[in-house]
């Protein structure tokens, strides 16, 4: 019996992944023009089940809308719900959060963004 070869090998996951999610990407971080402060509401297109409701000003939530953003998002639901500094502030916790695609495809585009939580310059002592 004859088999079927086809001369179109189907790229690996990963590939498909990276390309993905590197064709979201915007041209620099100061394209983030989103909100940072207040009550979000997601498309449903980006949040199609769950929660959809993000309030900025409360951290768990903050990171949970970024998270599914930039999962989820498009070109223009990164621009316009994600903001430039808070995802700058987030990032060495959101890196973690989520898939290596996505950290690997944002930290080579975007080498600014901080892999390690920034230290403050004053220190406390306790009394």
């Amino acid at each position: 019996m004859a088999q079927l070869s086809s001369p179109l090998t189907p790229a690996p996951a990963a590939e498909v992944l990276r390309e993905r999610y590197t064709n979201r990407l915007p041209a620099s971080l100061g394209d983030l023009t989103g909100p940072s402060r207040g009550v979000v509401e997601l498309p449903l297109h980006v949040a199609w089940s769950g929660l959809r409701a993000y309030d900025l000003d409360r951290p768990r939530q903050r990171m949970s809308l970024y998270r599914t953003v930039l999962a989820e998002g498009q070109r223009d639901d990164l621009t316009t719900l994600l903001d430039r500094d808070l995802l700058t502030e987030q990032w060495p916790v959101l890196r973690t959060l989520v898939s290596r695609h996505i950290r690997q495809v944002w930290e080579e585009r975007f080498p600014q963004l901080p892999a390690r939580p920034r230290t403050t310059s004053t220190s406390t002592s306790a009394a």
